[in-house]
């Protein structure tokens, strides 16, 4: 009896002593991963943003979770057996399960995978401006699920990131600033063209800290029904591009008006009827 219990306590204290092994390996291999993620973000310069950047901590934290789960797992799986639990048994079951599963979370895989490489390629990052999914606006937050937009309005578009096809960011590089104004085709194109380089120039020292390149004066682009169109072309630093526009409008009507250069707009001109006489009636409407 003494024996059979002594065989006991050895038995389970040498699982016990495999358990804490294999408990003591996993984290060992979580600690030496996650120094080893880190250390891959500081020094690949260029190629990967460095874990002190926002995109950079979210693609370490990714890997971290990742690594984390898988050596949990297989820990798990090692340590099955010495509870007498075969591993294929649980893992028969789990994958009928899985497959179910699966089966109903085809969307929620397919968001994660995509906002992984949303984040990895740097399509965008918080507080950029971009079109996607049919809709622009500032992005508020970048998840591995979804992505947070808030347009003009004020209004934000939760935007799974599974629907993320096409992007188009207006935040990097240079941007574009183009204006057209329309002149009556009875102006001098040249004083015209004259009148507009001296804004451009002007524009270009006053708006030194939003435009980088420009402005230029293109010449006659278009001609229009009524109005002879001339385009003014300038790249500015991203996000700025509409204010600039909106202050070379200003700009150029207010010169416009000083030069006496007609903007032509739409007219309606009026002609008074012949006036009746005093016996004759008005004709009816049923008459051609």
């Amino acid at each position: 009896m003494n024996l059979l219990r002594m065989t006991l306590w050895l038995d389970w204290g040498s699982r016990g002593l495999r358990l804490f092994a294999i408990i003591l390996v996993a984290h060992l291999v979580i600690r030496l991963g996650n120094k080893n993620i880190d250390y891959f973000f500081q020094s690949r310069k260029g190629l990967l943003p460095r874990v002190e950047t926002p995109r950079g901590r979210t693609l370490a934290l990714i890997l971290k979770s990742v690594l984390r789960y898988g050596v949990d797992f297989f820990a798990a799986m090692s340590a099955l057996p010495l509870f007498d639990i075969q591993p294929t048994s649980i893992l028969a079951g789990a994958g009928i399960v899985g497959l179910a599963v699966g089966f109903g979370a085809q969307n929620l895989v397919r968001d994660i995978i995509t906002g992984f490489f949303i984040l990895y390629e740097d399509q965008f990052s918080v507080g950029e401006y971009i079109t996607t999914a049919g809709v622009s606006g500032t992005v508020e937050e970048l998840g591995l699920r979804v992505t947070k937009l808030r347009d003009f309005g004020g209004e934000v578009h939760i935007i799974p990131n599974g629907s993320i096809v096409t992007v188009t960011n207006f935040s990097r590089g240079k941007m574009r600033a183009l204006v057209k104004i329309g002149v009556a085709y009875e102006e001098d194109v040249d004083r015209v063209r004259d009148v507009l380089e001296g804004i451009a120039q002007e524009a270009a020292k006053d708006l030194a800290d939003k435009i980088v390149e420009g402005p230029t004066v293109l010449g006659i682009t278009d001609f229009g029904p009524s109005e002879v169109v001339f385009s003014v072309l300038a790249k500015t630093k991203p996000m700025e591009q509409w204010a600039v526009e909106r202050e070379l409008r200003r700009r150029i009507k207010l010169a416009f008006e000083k030069e006496g250069i007609e903007i032509p707009y739409p007219k309606q001109v009026l002609y008074p009827g012949r006036p009746r006489g005093a016996g004759e009636k008005a004709p009816d409407a049923d008459q051609p």
